[in-house]
């Protein structure tokens, strides 16, 4: 029974301390820190590096949606044919390229570096087309 006790008493005095800071934290200072988009702490090396890691899975996990997505922007800027054709050769070479930006990413992981290619996802802003930007430079911004 005295386990039992030392046990719950042990956790209770664990979460108390967990959940101090959080406790003691102004919530118009969390609420303002979270609706102002302009002003933003600094990101820390872990988030970083995290954030990279889940770019490289999400660029090696939905690479063939550049096809699609290239049929669909070059459709919309030239004729249906042209669109079919060139946008699916041009799919193939984006979805090479943000494969190979996954892989780079996988590799380089423990470096915080910028990302390769743009828009970050296939999602984001769907009707800009995929850029590549410089490699390997170092992240130095925070977001």
């Amino acid at each position: 029974m005295n386990k039992v006790r030392y046990f719950c008493v042990m956790l209770c005095l664990g979460n108390v301390i967990a959940y101090a800071p959080l406790i003691q934290a102004d919530s118009s200072m969390l609420s303002n820190r979270i609706n102002t988009a302009s002003v933003s702490p600094p990101i820390s090396y872990g988030e970083k590096i995290a954030d990279k890691g889940l770019n490289a899975l999400a660029n090696l996990t939905t690479a063939p949606l550049e096809i699609p997505k290239s049929v669909i922007n070059t459709m919309n800027q030239s004729n249906f044919f042209y669109g079919l054709v060139g946008g699916f050769v041009k799919g193939i070479v984006n979805m090479l390229g943000r494969t190979g930006s996954g892989v780079a990413d996988l590799i380089t992981l423990p470096i915080p570096t910028s990302p390769i290619i743009s828009p970050r996802y296939v999602w984001d802003d769907f009707d800009k087309e995929t850029t590549y930007g410089e490699v390997m430079r170092l992240d130095k911004e925070s977001k």
